[in-house]
């Protein structure tokens, strides 16, 4: 029987998308969630109930079921998840505002993985309709911009006065393999879209458009890691910097890379090999990111990846009137146990606690910005609970 919470309750969920952070999420809400019920949803069923299986073998339950779902038809959508304490979205960005708009008529409670700040924002402008159906709408949880943006709430948190925040995370093979030095663990499209156009970073006070893959540096991490180089990417703070904005000077983000990876991606992107507007080679239009993606991906996808995933917060301030410095670690390998990558664990489960904080009621209602619907120390509280390795170290004067 499924334990039920501190409150007595057990609680029901649907997961959008049985892919890999989908299935990582369902088993969160699963094992953790007093769940009564996880529905594990995909257009192709095949995949769903392998999913469900995988879970509810992992755990010895049959919490999770699957169900077939196309999630572009709004009708059956809204069917589904009507009646659901919370419904996470696993499939890609640009379905998420309309996923967003049937959990408001569903009167359901609503997080996804987003990956896409325009869509953030403008999901973000359903607030008055979330708010008067009495729901959370809560986009980009995550990995990245979700745990790294929550991270960075708290490591806030632990200053009197925080003026400066630096986010560097990322995703890397345990053991890279030359020449490209990484694997893929998700999306080709998610990875090539981060290394593409701008995004929006607080410098001086300031909201500032800054080009992905500029301001290179080394950063150093603790075994097995050491040094890494870093770049800017685009949509890795999401709304973070206008939601800060007034009170902080800085807040931006890098993601890291062994040595070597980034000269490699800037020489692609530097020939216009990311870029989406057609070329004309002989008589043919080709989309350069489509030729792209389909000649690296083959190159970095792997079957299983062993890998290592790691966040960085770096926040500076003022605490007791001195000044001080905050820095909060993650870092997370592939679990043996379960088969789940770092990857999957640090994406899925982050959204899953933040589900689990909807179903219990404990975020604002209305469609609210990551950083302002959860509090950081009750998220810290909810990792640890899972196993994940949270270090910090403040540093005054």
């Amino acid at each position: 029987m499924t334990p039920r919470d501190a409150q007595g309750k057990l609680y029901r969920y649907t997961v959008l998308g049985a892919g890999r952070q989908g299935t990582a999420a369902a088993y969160d809400l699963a094992k953790f969630g007093a769940a009564e019920e996880v529905v594990l949803a995909d257009l192709h069923f095949r995949a769903a109930e392998a999913a469900a299986d995988r879970v509810n073998r992992l755990l010895q339950t049959h919490v999770v079921r699957p169900a077939r779902l196309d999630v572009t038809h709004h009708a059956a959508l809204v069917g589904l998840i009507r009646g659901r304490d919370a419904v996470v979205s696993a499939v890609p960005y640009y379905l998420n505002l309309d996923l967003a708009r049937a959990a408001i008529e569903a009167g359901a409670n609503f997080c996804d993985m987003g990956g896409n700040t325009d869509i953030v924002r403008q999901e973000l402008a359903l607030d008055d309709q979330a708010d008067r159906a009495g729901i959370s709408i809560i986009p980009d949880c995550g990995m990245g911009p979700g745990m790294g943006n929550t991270l960075a709430v708290y490591a806030m948190s632990r200053l009197d006065r925080p003026r400066h925040v630096t986010i560097y995370d990322g995703g890397l093979p345990q053991q890279p393999q030359p020449p490209w030095n990484y694997q893929l663990t998700f999306s080709i499209e998610g990875l090539t879209n981060e290394y593409y156009g701008t995004t929006v970073f607080l410098r001086g006070g300031q909201l500032v458009e800054v080009a992905a893959l500029a301001d290179p540096e080394e950063v150093d991490f603790p075994p097995p890691l050491g040094r890494l180089e870093a770049r800017v990417t685009t949509g890795g703070v999401s709304t973070a910097p206008w939601t800060f904005y007034g009170t902080l000077e800085t807040y931006e983000l890098k993601t890291v890379r062994y040595p070597g990876h980034w000269a490699q991606i800037k020489a692609f992107a530097d020939l216009g090999l990311f870029e989406l507007k057609p070329v004309r080679v002989g008589d043919q239009e080709i989309v350069p990111r489509q030729v792209f993606q389909a000649l690296f991906e083959p190159q970095v996808r792997a079957p299983l990846v062993r890998d290592v995933g790691v966040i960085r917060i770096w926040a500076r301030g003022e605490k007791g009137g001195s000044p001080a410095e905050v820095w909060v670690d993650v870092i997370d390998f592939y679990d043996e146990a379960t088969g789940f990558t770092a990857m999957e664990r640090l994406t899925g489960w982050h959204t899953a606690i933040v589900a689990q904080m909807m179903a219990r009621g404990q975020t604002p209602h209305g469609a609210v910005p990551l950083e302002v619907a959860v509090p950081g120390e009750s998220f810290v509280s909810e990792a640890r609970r899972r196993g994940f390795r949270i270090t910090e170290r403040i540093c005054i004067g």
